[in-house]
């Protein structure tokens, strides 16, 4: 089912093929039961090769069905623009540093005088000076044209346009308050309204008792998920000390929400009449939370996984739970296949796993009768087995690995356990102000504790092993060496360590060619950074920044544009770097010849016409295009993200009436030139 929604997903496979095959393989199938027993059993390897072909196609309808654009009715297939359109927003909207943000769903497309029904998704970026009572449910009208979303475009840059997609949004725009009007009437889900309802009760009885904001935005995260008012640096503390798990919302989570239900339920379990209530009870509370909390992938494999244990309890059974596992994984992908490439997702199902496995022998390599002593090292076991099969996903992912793990898990998962059972005690608490106020100091200290402890054990110099970079293969190739060593240590067979040592052999050898490529590249990357010059030169495994100072200054915006290109590319700052020669805005780089212009030109004192390689405009120069032709040889030119739009317009057309080839890296995202 999984290759299926990933083949789906590369190739777009053809609806009625993906029907043919199921088909076919149904009937097929069905025709084994009507032949003999022992032609039956010679056949069973071609029995065992449909049912995965059925389930290959039912993967891939899947993720067909799910693909918005498949759907006739979507916007794509009936948008112009200054179209109008009649939306409806989808959450109550959210403050950002510059705009207010929210989803919203499109109802109706305006053509002609005449409502259109189409569906889709779009994100709304509000004006903050916008007066009017945005909130969820709200519908809307507007004819500004909508924007299509796209990527950066800059290597090693997240994929935004794919993770909007699926979530079935596929547009953006941006609205100042004379630009829509509001209808009068609300399109309201009661259980959504219900659900965002309660979350902002919850989230007024924290901001009322905890005053802190750094400490208010994690215990938002840390209770139901919400992650508006998390400090960015906390969250990037808290992921570099291998801790980020704690802000997530997770089995922990929820663990420790079935453990209080269970608890508190447990009268019921005595009475035979209404025994059957506990576990209905306990149910509808985990999915509950778990609605609260934005049902993320996260949580709802956890949901799914107490739900089965539930009921595998009342029904006086013990279900294997890998059995568990198989069925949250099946049920949430037939929800939504695109799961299947959320990190957490991913990750969650490689914790348990491992944990499953390699949690018992971990915890048996030493025997403690102290039996506080032995509950640490239980601590311990668990973390270090979690650790074998998500070190690979995390070095892919996230680039990167905290060394100091064990300390910060050491004390952070208990301490964020008790501060969430806390929290929950505070929100029962809430109908007595004053004891709740007091007792939100407390919870106020334990987060600045826990925030403290992390950013203190982050500020040690070999607490994170950054800048790591693997691909797919590699990461594939890294599983199955634990996977095969692992298991050689455990059942001691000789085919686990062969295999074990040639994904090993695999793993190395990739690398080595990825670091010999590494080393013998040439390159020029004009990056595409809104409002911002930013250009690498980059020889080797050596780089040279050239471009606006206070980017540099910007932790967020070097991490989100600059950073992932450094870390695919494997390269280190080095301000002397000898192949660069700068005079002004002349730049020789392995004897190319680049002239960056961000400022208005008057005249070229050149006596002959000079051939210049790479010709970079920043900024908004006054510059006629014709006339600097006139006096340079130009080959490429290239408008890098702090250019006008439309001014590019104007030098796009002087170009092409020139034969000066031309890239926007605003629209086409960043310029790579290599040299070799």
């Amino acid at each position: 089912m999984i290759v299926g929604i990933l083949v789906q997903w590369k190739m777009q496979l053809d609806i009625y093929s993906l029907y043919l095959l199921s088909i076919t393989s149904a009937v097929v199938l069905v025709s084994f039961f009507f032949i003999p027993l022992f032609s039956r059993f010679k056949l069973v390897f071609a029995n065992g090769i449909l049912i995965n072909l059925l389930f290959f196609a039912f993967g891939a309808m899947l993720a067909w069905q799910k693909d918005i654009r498949n759907n006739k009715q979507w916007l794509g297939n009936f948008y112009k623009d200054k179209n109008g359109l009649v939306v409806t927003l989808d959450e109550p909207p959210v403050e950002k540093t510059k705009s207010i943000k929210a989803n919203a769903t499109i109802q109706y497309l305006i053509q002609n005088d005449s409502l259109l029904p189409v569906k889709g998704k779009i994100i709304i970026y509000f004006k903050k000076d916008t007066s009017l009572n945005l909130q969820y449910g709200s519908q809307l009208v507007f004819k500004k044209s909508l924007q299509e979303i796209k990527n950066s475009g800059n290597p090693g840059g997240f994929d935004y346009k794919r993770y909007c997609l699926f979530q079935g949004i596929t547009h953006q725009v941006y609205l100042k308050s004379e630009e829509f009007e509001m209808l009068n009437k609300e399109k309201i889900s009661p259980f959504s309204n219900f659900i965002y309802s309660i979350r902002e009760k919850v989230l007024n009885i924290l901001r009322t008792n905890i005053q802190s904001k750094k400490e208010l935005g994690l215990a938002e995260a840390l209770l139901i998920g919400y992650k508006d008012d998390l400090e960015q640096s906390l969250v990037q503390s808290y992921t570099n000390t291998g801790v980020v798990h704690i802000i997530a919302i997770s089995g922990l989570h929820l663990g420790l929400i079935y453990w209080l239900l269970s608890m508190a339920l447990k009268p019921l379990q005595k009475r035979k009449k209404i025994r059957w209530l506990r576990p209905v009870l306990i149910i509808t509370g985990l999915w509950l939370f778990s609605l609260l909390a934005g049902a993320q992938p996260s949580i709802l494999r956890s949901a799914l996984m107490f739900t089965c244990i539930v009921v595998g309890d009342s029904l006086a059974r013990k279900p294997s739970i890998f059995n568990t596992m198989a069925v949250s994984a099946f049920i949430l992908l037939c929800i939504n296949p695109y799961f299947l490439w959320d990190v957490g997702f991913q990750l969650s199902y490689a914790a348990v796993l491992s944990i499953i496995i390699f949690m018992r022998p971990v915890y048996n390599w030493f025997y403690i009768k102290n039996k506080p002593l032995d509950f640490i090292w239980k601590l311990n076991a668990v973390t270090i087995a979690a650790q074998v099969l998500t070190v690979p996903l995390s070095i892919f992912h996230f680039h990167q690995f905290p060394n100091l793990f064990l300390l910060t898990n050491f004390l952070a998962v208990p301490l964020s356990s008790a501060i969430l059972l806390g929290m929950i005690f505070l929100c029962i608490l809430s109908i007595i102000p004053s004891a709740a106020l007091l007792f939100g100091k407390l919870l106020t200290w334990l987060i600045w504790v826990m925030n403290t402890y992390i950013e203190k054990i982050e500020s040690i110099r070999f607490s994170l092993w950054d800048g790591l970079q693997i691909n797919i293969l590699q990461t594939l190739f890294l599983l199955a060496f634990a996977i095969g060593i692992t298991h050689w240590l455990l059942e001691k067979k000789s085919t686990s360590l062969k295999l074990g040592l040639i994904s090993l052999l695999g793993f190395v050898t990739l690398r080595s060619v990825a670091f010999i490529n590494s080393n013998n590249q040439q390159k020029i990357i004009v990056y595409n950074v809104p409002q911002k010059t930013a250009i690498d030169f980059i020889d080797g495994r050596n780089y040279r920044f050239v471009g606006d100072s206070d980017l540099l200054a910007d932790d967020f915006a070097r991490n989100f544009h600059l950073k992932p290109s450094r870390i695919l590319y494997r390269i280190n700052d080095l301000e002397n770097l000898n192949e660069l020669k700068a005079d002004g805005n002349y730049i020789d780089f392995k004897g190319r010849k680049i002239l960056l212009i961000d400022e208005t030109v008057n005249y070229l004192t050149i006596e002959s016409k000079a051939t210049i390689d790479l010709l970079v405009i920043s900024k908004n120069p006054k510059l006629y295009m014709k006339r600097l032709a006139s006096s340079l040889n130009i080959k490429q030119v290239v408008f890098d993200g702090s250019v006008p739009v439309w001014k590019t317009q104007y030098w796009k057309k002087d170009c092409d009436s020139l034969k000066i080839p031309w890239y926007d890296v605003s629209s086409n995202g960043a310029f790579v030139l290599k040299l070799n």
